[in-house]
């Protein structure tokens, strides 16, 4: 993956714009509060969309686009917080004390499974099939026209493994 700056810039993107939970579990003020000009009383309830802080235009240009570029600059990766301890630009897997404990994990799964798939099969378009991002909700956050694609095992060489006894 470290010889690979766009495929994991293409993981981070993916997460950016559609993080795995939209709402992140919801916290409640111990005192009267103000948060982004909005008064919150004394054991309000308060939820934060994950999706929207990863889409805020004041932080990202073209937001709405899919765009793994963003992540890489002068042909190197970007250094990305994504877990909101240097500051809040895309929390997919949460913040602070409650933050996804398997973090880590999703991320080498996630890169693992993408550098996987793009090694062993070539990704094409389904002719006549345009690649819809639109949202719905469901019990989660899926695509609302499900993505078609035409994938074609890659050509290998067949590989002789010698069994020395």
């Amino acid at each position: 993956m470290k010889k690979m700056p766009y495929l994991k810039a293409v993981v981070l993107e993916g997460l950016r714009r559609h993080p795995p939970g939209h709402l992140l579990l919801p916290h409640r003020v111990t005192e009267d509060t103000e948060l982004g000009g909005y008064k919150v009383p004394k054991k309000g309830t308060v939820n934060f969309n994950a999706a929207e802080i990863g889409r805020d235009p004041r932080v990202w240009e073209e937001p709405m686009e899919f765009k793994p570029e963003r992540f890489i600059g002068e042909g190197e990766e970007v250094e990305v917080d994504i877990t909101g301890s240097r500051g809040i630009k895309m929390i997919p897997f949460g913040a602070g004390r409650r933050i996804c404990p398997a973090i880590g994990l999703a991320m080498l799964h996630l890169e693992y499974f993408v550098v996987n798939m793009v090694n062993e099969f070539e990704w094409k378009e389904v002719e006549g099939d345009e690649v819809d991002l639109s949202e719905k909700l469901e019990f989660t956050v899926v695509m609302k026209y499900p993505l078609k694609a035409r994938v074609v095992p890659r050509r290998r060489r067949r590989r002789h493994i010698l069994v020395m006894a």
